[in-house]
């Protein structure tokens, strides 16, 4: 049950509350579906709360947040990558992946300082605002493809998850590393196999499960990564295969294939999730969709709709840390090795720094205090990749596609359970094209 706080009267968006944390759990399909009320009571009442359920300490406050991604040294990412990874059988899974797999690959995207230094400096030679920019063309005619492949449909109705947001984003992916002998389906399969090890409901049988997926996988990365090191093409991984920095050793083969994994799945859910939320809020609210459309045509105001846009809805909504050292965050004395769950989505929506949190306004002064992309030095390797790909995808989307709207009722919406991610199972969308133009509903 909720109760309205009285701290935000004034907003025009509600701010509710939980009437109490007893009997309540993170993992609740109501809690995680929807979570703002929990957020909240958290933030009030606990912000550094053991959930004993998990085992895990919930750091809920913006500034906790900034405090835990400041300091990488005594809040590990490492550790607490691998502490959540496989919900407590990775040894299991380690085995399989070793047996039959090639090997286990860290990855490389979670490593602790100074490893992660070097790492960063090599493959930031790929991921550069540049680079991104020239690579602009290439996903618009993905969109436009894709785009094209259900405007004509009648009735007007597509998937806006499984027709745009994933496809859009594995497509990318496969041209940018040239795999044209994998399909979306094989794709796919090997991204909800990585996705599954973040649940905090699987089995050790569905772990298991997901381990022999994920080295089929990586046998295709393996015999990839070695036809890329002999002949090099014009490639995201040849250039990272090829990096160089001064002073500094080129990335090792387990580095090289943990990266071609990142590049191949690991991006898939957190972009297809997060444009799938955009599509999601545009559909069902009329003020966004106003500013939705109007900036359709300017890109910098589209930048910051999207940037709002996934402030209120982040793709990644929690990952994991453990502590090296005793510390004291947010008043609560922490021993050495607790395993904290940081909340990305309750820091965005932290009242004392974003006013009205659950309000949408692009105008926000501080609109990049957002934590949607992480800060410090873990803050997100692919930060310029992923605005590049939500720009040309809502710009598209918003001149070709008019007044979305959901073509199931709300309440049918199903998601999948994730400590991660919250991903719808589907987003069915009606449109209208852009050649019959806007209604008055806009």
């Amino acid at each position: 049950m909720t109760e309205p706080t009285t701290a935000r009267d004034s907003c025009p968006v509600g701010l509710e509350r939980l009437n109490s944390l007893d009997g309540v759990s993170f993992i609740d399909p109501a809690i995680q579906e929807k979570p703002f009320a929990y957020y909240r009571t958290l933030r009030q009442e606990a912000p550094v709360h053991f959930e004993k359920d998990l085992g895990m300490y919930l750091v809920s406050r913006h500034e906790d947040l900034d405090a835990v991604l400041r300091d990488p040294i005594v809040f590990s990412q490492e550790l607490g990558y691998y502490k959540q990874m496989a919900h407590g059988h990775l040894d299991a899974m380690k085995e399989i992946l070793e047996r039959h797999g090639g090997g286990f690959f860290p990855d490389v995207a979670n490593i602790d300082p100074p490893r992660h230094t070097r790492v960063r400096r090599l493959l930031s030679q790929a991921f550069g605002r540049k680079r991104m920019k020239s690579l602009e063309p290439q996903f618009q005619e993905i969109v436009d493809g894709l785009i094209d492949g259900f405007v004509e449909r009648s009735p007007a109705e597509f998937d806006g998850l499984h027709e745009l947001a994933l496809p859009m984003a594995i497509a990318f992916s496969m041209q940018q590393l040239q795999v044209d002998d994998l399909d979306m389906k094989t794709i796919k399969r090997w991204g909800s196999a990585y996705l599954s090890q973040f649940s905090l409901t699987n089995t050790r049988e569905d772990m298991i499960r997901a381990a022999h997926e994920l080295a089929e996988m990586q046998n295709y990365l393996i015999a990839l990564v070695r036809r890329r090191m002999a002949e090099p093409e014009d490639d995201m991984l040849s250039d990272i295969i090829t990096a160089r920095v001064p002073d500094e050793e080129p990335l090792s083969f387990e580095e090289l294939v943990a990266t071609a994994r990142a590049l191949l799945i690991n991006t898939h859910d957190s972009m297809s999730t997060a444009f799938t939320n955009i599509l999601f809020q545009v559909a069902t609210n009329p003020d966004i969709a106003t500013d939705f459309y109007d900036a359709a045509e300017d890109d910098s105001q589209l930048g910051r709709v999207i940037e709002e846009l996934i402030r209120i809805e982040p793709p990644v909504r929690a990952l994991s840390r453990v502590t090296t050292e005793p510390v004291t965050l947010g008043g609560t004395e922490l021993p050495k090795g607790a395993h904290l769950l940081i909340l990305f989505a309750s820091a965005n929506d932290d009242e004392s720094v974003f006013e009205c949190p659950r309000q949408f306004d692009p105008s926000r002064v501080n609109i990049r205090k957002s934590m949607t992309f992480g800060a410090g030095v873990h803050l997100c390797l692919g930060i310029s990749l992923a605005r590049m790909q939500l720009l040309v995808a809502a710009r598209q989307t918003a001149r070709r596609l008019r007044n979305l709207s959901l073509a199931i009722p709300i309440e049918d919406l199903r998601f999948i359970p994730n400590a991660a991610l919250l991903a719808m199972e589907r987003l069915p969308l009606s449109f209208a094209t852009s050649s019959e133009g806007r209604t008055d509903e806009l």
